[in-house]
């Protein structure tokens, strides 16, 4: 499953000081903790549970699961009979038992460059309190539904915590999404309450938020469903002193165009409401598998998958990979650029940071804004020395080279992270070269929102690093190769990537709809999880994760991964990004389609090309050549970044009924690509 030890061939070690003091600091003592979690799941996830409050204790088998939907309902249970709270234990207990009321919660980092504000772990815990027991006054009781529609600003982290302090379920949307994906996600969770603001600014773009949530609810109403209750925070229309109560400053661009609708009926201020309310409120116990929040993820139907997730095995899983894969130590300032309405953002900025006691940097920009030094400045600022970025941005980064890195000094930095797509090496090797001077290790993770936290990923210490590779599971984490057949593979192979048996922070079903979380998990390959990724182990044991399933191609027989082909495209000097897409071929089955998006001052033409496909078959071979290459300025992308390959298979074929695009960050570029696509024969 893992080999006896670490390979000393073809793998980097980063030249930082870090393994003295690291939590696994070896190879020997990961595979020695690997085999407890497995072999003794109780033992090794007990140890975990020691750091944590529990009102009672669990009284069964500490994992209970079944797998296999041939032998009965799929289920996952984790410490059946136990109850805590959440948010006790990442908010009270820092305070009150490890007396850290005066550090540093969060750093708050707004659009605009001076747009700050500390915010303390007893802060934190006071304004929690005191939204809690307005949810309460609200009428919101534990189990029920609330939806949140916010910008990156320290009241969402406060509104889902008092959510989870009175055992509500928070259902978050991300604030980039449309009205209909709100009413959509309202309904199908049947949301009480809508938590919104009146707007906010991405950069120089203002996004009237309230307006977006006004017509969501409106469309929630024309289907026959009402939420009587919307509570808005004034982000952007504040005075210029902030009210009672807030955690964010008045913002320093005025907004004088900016209209914000009011409904007496519905609409009610965060300010006014948390005013007069207590900052103690009793936390609301609950069972280890009561639902702690409910996050959509796409699905292949094109209907979002209401992913939920339960309180303990989640709260022990994102605590202990976020110390053990960041090597979080007390003494460390850390940054993960993702938002909050994404799953890495619940785990790795909300609840796995508070869970250790953590100071985050809780940023609202973007990494562009003013200009393309601003991370970098960020950085340097708040000392950050573990900073979690996702390939895109580091793609995007990459082309305007290394000067506006080089500018600031980065001396911080310790451990450098990215998550939600395979990292190509070459943009691994720009960040670790660049960005982390080699300094620092690059746990390049994998995991999903399905899956709560991470599940395959280095360890800064103990496992030399391979330039895109996902590296080795985490504790408790059993992964397969599996063959078209259902097959397992051994050894160097390449398939289905599924696991064996659950983790505690795993999710329990499709909110509403237990069988799609069976068929869409489970029915392919009886006996496994399916993550719908295919996979690739080496020689040396390595995974590498080569892409979605549907993102594999069968050219001729052979089964080739998108992935690996745009890695091969984007190798090329000319190139900053690369998508690769299969359209049908009458003799070949699929041929290859790609799109790519040229470095500034590079212009595509034929000799351009050539080089290209000979890249691609110097790199992977022949039989991988591209049959197509359009030259892209900008690709399809959703909001959080990631390239809509179902788009561009779209444009390959020139089919023009592209579905649902809502979630497509600029709709004008699909045009753009339709008008300049290859002039194919079929």
């Amino acid at each position: 499953m893992i080999p006896d030890k670490a390979p000393g061939e073809d793998v980097l070690h980063a030249s930082g000081d870090f393994k003295k003091e690291a939590h696994i600091p070896s190879f020997e003592k990961y595979k020695e903790l690997y085999i407890k979690s497995v072999e003794s799941p109780e033992e090794f996830w007990g140890d975990v549970a020691k750091d944590f409050f529990w009102k009672t204790k669990y009284t069964g088998k500490f994992l209970d699961y079944n797998f296999d939907v041939t032998k009965g309902e799929i289920f996952v249970k984790c410490m059946e009979g136990a109850t805590t709270n959440i948010c006790y234990n990442v908010l009270d207990r820092n305070v009150h038992e490890r007396k850290l009321g005066d550090k540093v919660a969060f750093y708050w980092e707004g659009n605009e460059p001076g747009d700050e504000k500390t915010v303390t772990y007893r802060e934190l815990l006071q304004q929690v309190c005191k939204f809690a027991n307005v949810l309460k006054s609200q009428g919101v009781k534990k189990g029920d539904r609330v939806s949140i529609y916010m910008p990156m600003v320290v009241e969402l982290v406060v509104a889902m915590l008092a959510c989870a302090r009175i055992g509500a379920v928070h259902s978050i949307v991300f604030a980039g999404f449309s009205a209909e994906s709100l009413c959509e996600r309202i309904m199908d969770s049947q949301c009480c309450i809508l938590i919104t603001a009146d707007g906010f600014y991405r950069g120089d773009k203002q996004i009237n938020l309230k307006l977006i949530a006004d017509e969501a609810l409106q469309k929630c109403r024309d289907k026959s469903f009402t939420v009587e209750k919307c509570i808005v925070l004034k982000h952007l229309t504040k005075e210029d002193e902030a009210p009672p109560g807030s955690l964010s400053p008045p913002a320093k661009r005025a907004c004088p165009d900016l209209q914000v609708p009011w409904n007496p009926e519905v609409d009610m201020c965060w300010h006014s409401l948390i005013g007069g309310e207590s900052e103690e409120c009793e936390p609301v116990w609950c069972d280890s598998e009561d639902p702690l929040f409910i996050l959509y993820t796409s699905g292949s139907t094109g209907k979002p998958k209401g992913v939920l997730h339960t309180v303990s095995g989640y709260m022990l899983y994102t605590a202990a990979t976020f110390k053990m894969v960041f090597d979080y130590h007390s003494d460390d300032v850390y940054w993960c650029t993702a938002d909050i309405g994404w799953i890495t953002g619940h785990s790795y900025i909300t609840y796995g940071p508070l869970a250790n006691g953590a100071t985050s940097v809780l940023f609202e920009g973007l990494p562009t804004y003013p200009d393309v030094s601003r991370m970098w400045e960020i950085v340097d600022k708040y000392h950050v020395s573990k900073f979690y970025t996702a390939p895109t941005a580091i793609r995007l980064l990459m082309k305007y080279g290394s000067e506006p890195v080089q500018k600031y000094k980065r001396t911080s930095l310790k451990i450098l992270g990215t998550v939600g797509e395979p990292i190509n090496p070459e943009a691994w090797q720009w960040y670790y070269s660049v960005v982390g001077e080699k300094r620092c290790p690059v746990v390049d993770t994998f995991w999903q929102t399905e899956t709560g936290g991470h599940v395959m990923t280095p360890l800064p210490a103990a496992t030399p690093m391979k330039p895109g590779s996902a590296t080795f599971p985490f504790f408790g984490v059993v992964p397969a190769i599996l063959n078209e057949s259902g097959e397992e593979l051994e050894g160097p192979s390449e398939g289905y990537l599924v696991f064996k048996q659950p983790w505690p922070g795993v999710m329990r079903t499709v909110y509403g709809n237990h069988e799609r979380f069976e068929t869409t998990y489970f029915k392919k390959f009886p006996g496994f999880y399916v993550t719908g990724d295919g996979c690739r182990r080496d020689k040396d044991g390595y995974y590498w994760i080569t892409g979605r399933i549907d993102d594999m191609l069968n050219v001729s027989g052979h089964l080739l991964s998108t992935a690996e082909v745009e890695s091969a495209l984007v190798e090329h000097e000319a190139v900053a990004e690369a998508a690769v897409v299969g359209r049908p071929h009458p003799v070949k089955g699929e041929s290859l389609y790609c799109f790519v998006t040229l470095n500034d001052g590079i212009i595509y033409n034929q000799k351009l090309e050539s080089e290209l496909k000979k890249q691609v078959r110097e790199k992977i071979g022949a039989i991988a050549t591209p049959d197509y290459i359009q030259n892209a300025p900008s690709l399809p992308k959703t909001r959080s970044g990631k390239i809509m390959r179902r788009v561009l298979r779209k444009i390959a074929c020139n089919e023009r009924d592209l579905g649902d695009v809502s979630t497509l960050a600029d709709s004008s570029v699909i045009e753009q690509l339709f008008e300049s696509r290859c002039c194919t024969a079929v």
